[in-house]
């Protein structure tokens, strides 16, 4: 099994395309984030009367951010040329954003300068990372790049999840997995969840980076083949989420409840590796260790029509 392909000879994400509409995203974002509070949440009187939008108006945001309604609404309309750090700060404040939301909305509004786009940058994964995954025996375990690109994996990886090797080098990627194959609808437990925390990491790729233009490529695909993915991505949700449990029905050895760490690399802040593991004496637990001792046999069996691969 070819579990390291090599990045520098197969380019991993969709083909090049234009870019998102940055303006566009910063006004979409601002707008979804002040449709969920009401006024009540904030600590402003609601009078009753009739609301033409959802949530709190431009006015009741901006006096709540300190700032004026015409400042405000320019910022809404996708004008943050000229906004101030501080400025951002409180509409984050009022706004009640999380962290994530708040970075999301730095990088739409006041979007680093790269000198080159982030899509000439091949995405290399460094030589120890490989070892270490190789290493990591009844582990399942991967690492995640941009556009929720899977860049290398290990054998235990490819027992839980399908031989990815199979796949052409761009569909090896969550998104295109789990909203395309439905075989990961079958996989997931929670199918809902899984897709919700895809397509938020990629509005969170999108705020960094919004002129990559296979980033946009993904998206308008995605967008034309999936219903669901549309409709997750019109929330315009953004959350990190390093650790959790994700609940699996596997064609072999049946449930399996997994924790997963996410571990971000200080060198590539892009590429995060990801581990699984099961609580010690559980029937999970068991199960790894069945599809470990099962080893190659397990990976190519879990690779027919049933499994998360072909």
């Amino acid at each position: 099994m070819d579990k390291h392909p090599d990045p520098a000879a197969e380019p991993v994400g969709g083909t090049p395309g234009g870019a998102l509409d940055r303006r566009a995203e910063l006004s979409e974002f601002l707008r979804t984030r002040r449709a969920r509070l009401k006024p009540q949440d904030v600590g402003l009187p609601d009078f009753g009367r009739h609301r033409r939008v959802p949530g709190l108006r431009r006015e009741e945001l901006a006096q709540l951010a300190g700032v004026s309604v015409a400042y405000y609404t320019r910022l809404e309309q996708g004008n943050g040329r000229n906004v101030s750090a501080e400025v951002l700060d409180a509409i984050a404040r009022a706004l009640r954003l999380t962290d994530a939301e708040h970075a999301h909305l730095t990088h739409l509004a006041k979007p680093k300068q790269y000198k080159k786009k982030p899509a000439a940058r091949t995405q290399q994964v460094r030589a120890a990372l490989r070892t270490l995954l190789d290493s990591m025996d009844g582990v399942p375990a991967y690492i995640v790049g941009r556009h929720s690109d899977i860049l290398v994996w290990n054998r235990m990886a490819a027992a839980v999840f399908g031989d990815w090797a199979e796949l052409p080098p761009q569909e090896r990627n969550w998104a295109r997995l789990v909203f395309l194959r439905p075989e990961y609808r079958d996989l997931y437990e929670d199918w809902e969840q899984k897709a919700i925390d895809i397509v938020c990491a990629l509005r969170m790729d999108a705020g960094r980076h919004p002129d990559d233009p296979r980033l946009s490529a993904l998206v308008g695909e995605l967008s034309v083949k999936s219903e669901e993915f549309r409709r997750l991505w019109a929330t315009h949700d953004v959350k990190e989420k390093s650790h959790g449990v994700k609940r699996l029905r596997h064609p072999l050895v049946g449930s399996l409840d997994l924790n997963f760490e996410t571990f971000r690399l200080t060198d590539d802040q892009e590429q995060g590796l990801v581990t699984y593991h099961a609580e010690p004496g559980s029937p999970s637990a068991e199960a790894l260790r069945l599809l470990a001792s099962w080893g190659t046999d397990a990976t190519r069996a879990g690779t027919g029509s049933s499994a998360p691969s072909a």
